[in-house]
């Protein structure tokens, strides 16, 4: 009898690590997801164990300090969960001889170029937060595993805490609502990232010349925080939701202890050639969210 084969994911409790849970996997694979409460990711002492504990297929690291503005007074903190803990199941995965998926972030460039970011483009941060996650993405790639690094942005779903799931709720309250117009980029369903990256994961178990290196996924498309709230209305109107209007405001009437990239656009061409990943269109990922926290079109 063919032997189950499991794949650890971090961050089970976050909105990828639910999206990963709800995919589905293929017959013969076991879904192990962690989050901060079995596995600490400051101590790369029981990631060692976590890994040590099993013969594991794959490691996802779906996991991350995300708090950007509070990154930026808890450095350490950012840093041992965003650098520290890829590096050490990184040494692991080398060691195991599994490919590690490490999922990373537009926050790793300036945001000062016109168009959208290709995966081999200068990386300049402008913040702890993404200086903490570009430092995770060298210890991966420095580690001597197989690895997919996979960068993103805006990403949303209809769990955890999001983008879209404040904007209803501040709708409930408000008629008009005051949102950032100067800082671009491509919303990411949660959903769709998950079915990505279960692809490159089953890839890599399968093939050991499957495409490695760094990559990019968002849906298609591209909006500012204020277009992303104005169609989060919209099409919440359509389905008897909560709406307001939108005014735009620019960064500087809005202003955050780190600072936001004003171009978070990232370039699918190459996640395209390598796996044949087209993302669909961000209008059309915020439906399916909207389906499932408010109701299917009226």
């Amino acid at each position: 009898m063919s032997q189950t084969r499991a794949i650890l994911i971090t961050g089970a409790g976050g909105q990828l690590g639910t999206e990963l849970q709800r995919c589905a996997w293929p017959q013969g694979f076991e879904i192990v997801a962690v989050d901060q409460d079995q596995l600490d990711l400051t101590d790369t002492q029981a990631i060692a164990a976590m890994m040590a504990s099993r013969d594991w297929a794959a490691v996802i690291n779906g996991a991350a300090y995300t708090a950007v503005d509070k990154a930026e007074s808890d450095v350490v903190t950012a840093w041992a969960v965003n650098a520290l803990a890829p590096a050490a199941f990184g040494e692991a995965c080398a060691k195991a001889g599994i490919p590690l998926v490490q999922v990373s972030t537009d926050y790793v460039f300036a945001g000062d170029k016109t168009g959208a970011w290709e995966v081999n483009d200068p990386v300049a941060p402008l913040g702890v937060y993404g200086a903490s996650k570009l430092g995770g993405e060298l210890a991966v790639r420095t580690s001597g595993a197989r690895h997919v690094i996979v960068r993103t942005a805006w990403v949303v779903s209809a769990h955890g805490h999001n983008f879209i799931k404040t904007m209803l709720r501040v709708a409930e309250s408000r008629d008009s609502l005051s949102v950032v117009d100067d800082q671009r980029g491509s919303p990411t369903s949660a959903a769709d990232l998950a079915q990505t990256l279960m692809t490159i994961t089953l890839g890599l178990i399968a093939d050991e010349a499957a495409p490695a290196g760094t990559f990019h996924f968002s849906n298609a498309g591209a909006t500012s925080w204020a277009g992303f709230a104005a169609e989060i209305f919209r099409q919440s109107a359509l389905r008897g939701g909560p709406a307001a209007d939108v005014v735009p405001i620019t960064t500087a009437d809005y202003p955050t202890p780190a600072k936001r990239p004003a171009n978070s656009l990232l370039s699918h061409a190459a996640i395209h050639a390598a796996y044949g990943i087209q993302p669909r269109a961000w209008q059309e990922a915020l439906g399916d969210i909207l389906d499932e926290l408010i109701g299917a079109r009226i």
